[in-house]
């Protein structure tokens, strides 16, 4: 086995699917210790990755913005040849990455034969779709002739500057945490993969009534939705976060957090790394696609047997067949006994 000293992760896709990419990360960390490991992810996502002790650098593509086109692809290659890699591992399946790290010169390139760029790939693996994203991200290294143990979970390093934001916002809210808040993340890219709002004040109402507050998480893009179910609930125990926090910001807020609520998004993985439980709803998706949470508390709650689903990979913009079934026929009730469950748990293996 050659002895790598300068190595490149790939993967531009969502904030999600590069947390899931960490455990691939810490393992060739791990494996090579003395070589240094970057990763290039997209500006967003790379708020996941800040401070993390296995990544020498964090290198930034922004595809669909300044980098975007001919010359921000040329910038990007020149940027990674100047590095001089020894070895590219290459998660992210698309045309653009394989041939980023072909025209970079590096000379090992390991990605998966289903990738669009695979005749890139000095080593393909073969893409097992019924296995965990992070299971198959590790089969990359059997490339290089290394095969890992276990799944590890994903690190996230929040800062103490991440941990004072947090404590100085909450006492400004009026809001105190405490073992019985829930923190609760109603938001998702696609539009199918979203809860109803009026599931999520059914919820917060039955949590409420058994004394526990909520915290609602989310980005920029969620701040109307949460203000939308924060509208018929009882603001002296429920805030809402959204968009005033980063990645590592909302990380350590969820750290904080008893249970997190999610849809099928990446506040799910942001948990998965903090290591607290997650009441996961998948609607239009399915956890055997690799994406759900794998804590030995998380809990995943789903409408098995209908003919529809999953409809797509990723959900979309409206339901297929105009039913919504795999969203409508989850009730509130439901998600909340999930979430009293998982406390359940929690308190038996703590005695």
């Amino acid at each position: 086995m050659a002895d790598f000293r300068n190595i490149l992760v790939i993967q531009t896709a969502f904030p999600g699917d590069v947390i899931l990419t960490i455990p691939l990360v810490q393992s060739l960390k791990k494996e090579f210790p003395a070589a240094s490991v970057d990763m290039l992810v997209t500006p967003q996502a790379s708020e996941v990755l800040l401070n993390h002790p296995s990544i020498r650098n964090i290198l930034r593509y922004d595809k669909h913005g300044d980098d975007r086109g001919i010359s921000g692809f040329r910038r990007q290659t020149k940027i990674l040849r100047s590095h001089r890699y020894d070895l590219a591992i290459i998660p992210h399946r698309s045309l653009r990455s394989a041939l980023l790290v072909r025209l970079a010169g590096i000379p090992l390139r390991v990605g998966f034969s289903t990738s669009a760029g695979s005749f890139f790939f000095t080593q393909t693996v073969p893409y097992d779709s019924s296995s965990h994203e992070v299971d198959r991200n590790l089969s990359l290294l059997r490339g290089i002739g290394i095969t890992v143990d276990g799944r590890p979970f994903p690190e996230m390093y929040p800062t103490d500057g991440d941990r004072r934001i947090v404590d100085d916002l909450l006492p400004k809210k009026k809001f105190v945490l405490s073992h019985h808040t829930i923190a609760i993340a109603p938001g998702s890219v696609w539009n199918t993969k979203r809860w109803m709002p009026e599931r999520f004040q059914e919820l917060i109402r039955h949590l409420i009534d058994r004394h526990y507050s909520v915290v609602l998480l989310g980005g920029k893009d969620d701040v109307a939705l949460c203000e939308r179910i924060l509208e018929s609930t009882n603001r002296e125990n429920v805030i809402s976060m959204a968009g005033e926090l980063t990645f590592l910001q909302s990380a350590e807020l969820i750290r904080r957090s008893r249970v997190l609520v999610s849809n099928d998004s990446a506040p799910m993985h942001l948990a998965l790394a903090m290591r607290t439980p997650v009441v996961a709803i998948f609607g239009p998706t399915v956890p055997r696609f690799g994406f759900a949470p794998y804590g030995i508390n998380d809990s995943i709650v789903e409408i098995s047997g209908l003919a529809c689903r999953p409809c797509s990979i990723h959900g979309g913009a409206t339901c297929p067949i105009k039913t919504f079934d795999c969203m409508v026929n989850i009730s509130a009730e439901t998600v909340f006994q999930n979430v009293v469950r998982v406390m359940e748990k929690q308190s038996v293996q703590s005695q």
